[in-house]
């Protein structure tokens, strides 16, 4: 399997989308400041992810919730959390 995940930073709401074949251990790498992507947004919260057979078919997805219309997909399927939450906003 192959997951596509977003992680949200309880420090300042801001996202950050990957995909990885070991959701468990890369969540880990986030937290831990492995990446260093992410390291200085720590902690973060796992609050969406998706599995996928084919890993060209997680590619893809993972380029759509990057994008525009997948941000505001994202907004729509969690709608309730961020209304508990709030994401910070990208210009």
């Amino acid at each position: 399997m192959v997951y596509v995940y977003v992680i949200q930073s309880e420090l300042d709401g801001g996202l950050y989308i990957g995909m990885s074949g070991n959701l468990r251990r890369r969540f880990l790498e986030h937290q831990n400041g492995e990446s260093r992507s992410t390291k200085g947004r720590r902690p973060w919260k796992l609050i969406y992810y998706e599995a996928y057979i084919e890993e060209q078919d997680a590619i893809g997805r993972e380029q759509f919730l990057k994008s525009g219309s997948g941000r505001k997909f994202l907004d729509k399927q969690l709608t309730l959390y961020f209304s508990r939450f709030p994401r910070r906003e990208t210009t």
